[in-house]
C-alpha cells in the first residue's frame, strides 16, 4: 500500500493530467455511488464511496469543522483522506491525502464540463467568488481554454477580489476585479461561480449569447448561485445526475417550483465525453452544474497512483 501525500500529487498532477484522467474515467461505466453524513454540534463526518467497474473503487472520508481556521494556529476546516482499492482483487493500493486530490477534482471536473461545452473561442472569463478554489478554477478552464486573455474576478469582499486578480497579474494574467456584477456577467465569455451563496448572484438577464456559465459553489438543498432566469436561458448540463439533482439547491428548488423538470437536463459527464450531447450553435448559453462525487476522486486518485507507479 503506498501513501500518497499532497506533494506526491502535485509531482505528477497538472491541469491536463486531472481533465484528462476524468475524461477517460467517462469513458467507463457509470459509478456506484454510496454517501454517508454524520453531524455533531454543527462538525460533519462525510463518507463517500465509488465503484467504477473495470476502472477502480474508492472511498472518501472527510471531517468538517467550521470552526477550525480561528484557531490559534489555525486548521484547515476540511480534512480527509481517500482509500483507493484495487479493482480485481479487492485490496488497498494507496491512501491519498483528501484535500489536495479534492481541488484538483473540483477543479478538474469544471474544465473538462468547459472543454465539451465552451465555445473553442472564448476571451474573458468572470470568476464569481475569490474563495479557495477560485485560482483552481481559473488556472484549469484556462488549460483547455487558452484563447481565454483576460479574467475578471468578482467578489463580496473587494478586497479579497483585488488580492487574487493582482496575484493573477503577477503571473502576467490580464486580470482585474470587479465591483459591478451584472456588467461583468454581460461582459464575459466563460463564467465560473464558487461562493457560498444561498440566493442567487448569476442572473439570467445579464447573460449574452454563447456564454458557458460553470456553476461550482452550491452544495447543499437551499443553495443556489444562478436565478431561474439564468437556469431557463439556455440548456442545461450536470456532471452527474446522481449527485446533482437529488441534493442540491441549484436544481432542488426550481424543480420543486415547476421552473424546470428532469428532462431539461441535457446531459452528464458522460454524454459528454462520448458524444451524445454537447453545444448545438455558437450563440447557445450553456450552463453546467459541478456537483462532484467520489466517483470524481476515485478516477484521479486512479491517475495518480498510475503515475507514481510508473504504469
Amino acid at each position: 500500500m503506498r501513501i500518497v501525500t499532497g506533494d506526491d500529487i502535485r509531482q505528477v498532477c497538472t491541469w491536463p493530467f486531472a481533465v484528462e484522467a476524468l475524461r477517460a474515467g467517462h469513458l467507463m461505466p457509470p459509478a456506484d455511488l454510496r454517501d454517508s453524513l454524520v453531524e455533531n454540534a454543527g462538525r460533519k463526518m462525510l463518507v463517500r464511496t465509488a465503484w467504477i467497474p473495470g476502472l477502480a473503487s474508492g472511498v472518501k472520508a472527510v471531517t468538517i469543522y467550521p470552526d477550525n481556521p480561528s484557531l490559534d494556529p489555525p486548521m484547515p476546516s476540511v480534512q480527509g483522506q481517500v482509500l483507493l482499492f484495487d479493482e480485481a482483487q479487492g485490496h488497498v493500493v494507496a491512501v491519498l491525502e483528501g484535500v489536495d486530490l479534492t481541488a484538483w477534482k473540483t477543479a478538474g471536473d469544471s474544465a473538462l464540463g468547459s472543454s465539451c461545452l465552451a465555445r473553442p473561442d472564448v476571451k474573458t472569463m468572470l470568476m464569481v467568488g475569490a474563495g479557495s478554489m477560485a485560482r483552481p478554477l481559473i488556472d484549469a478552464h484556462r488549460s483547455v481554454r487558452p484563447s481565454l486573455s483576460r479574467v475578471m474576478v468578482w467578489n463580496r469582499n473587494l478586497a479579497r477580489a483585488e488580492a487574487l486578480a493582482q496575484s493573477l497579474a503577477a503571473d502576467g494574467i490580464d486580470a482585474e476585479a470587479v465591483s459591478d456584477l451584472d456588467q461583468a456577467v454581460s461582459q464575459a465569455d466563460l463564467i465560473s461561480s464558487a461562493t457560498m451563496a444561498s440566493e442567487p448572484l448569476i442572473r439570467g438577464e445579464a447573460l449574452k449569447p454563447g456564454t458557458h456559465v460553470d456553476l461550482v459553489g452550491a452544495y447543499t438543498p437551499s443553495m443556489r448561485e444562478a436565478d431561474d432566469a439564468a437556469l431557463t436561458a439556455g440548456r442545461l448540463f450536470v456532471d452527474s445526475r446522481a449527485t446533482t439533482v437529488p441534493h442540491i439547491g441549484e436544481l432542488m428548488i426550481p424543480l420543486a417550483s415547476g421552473v424546470l423538470s428532469e428532462a431539461d437536463i441535457a446531459g452528464d459527464l458522460h454524454d459528454l465525453v462520448e458524444g451524445r450531447a454537447g453545444r448545438s450553435s455558437p450563440d447557445e448559453i450553456t450552463l453546467f452544474k459541478n456537483g462532484g462525487g467520489a466517483h470524481l476522486d476515485v478516477m484521479i486518485a486512479h491517475a495518480v497512483y498510475l503515475a507514481l507507479e510508473g504504469r
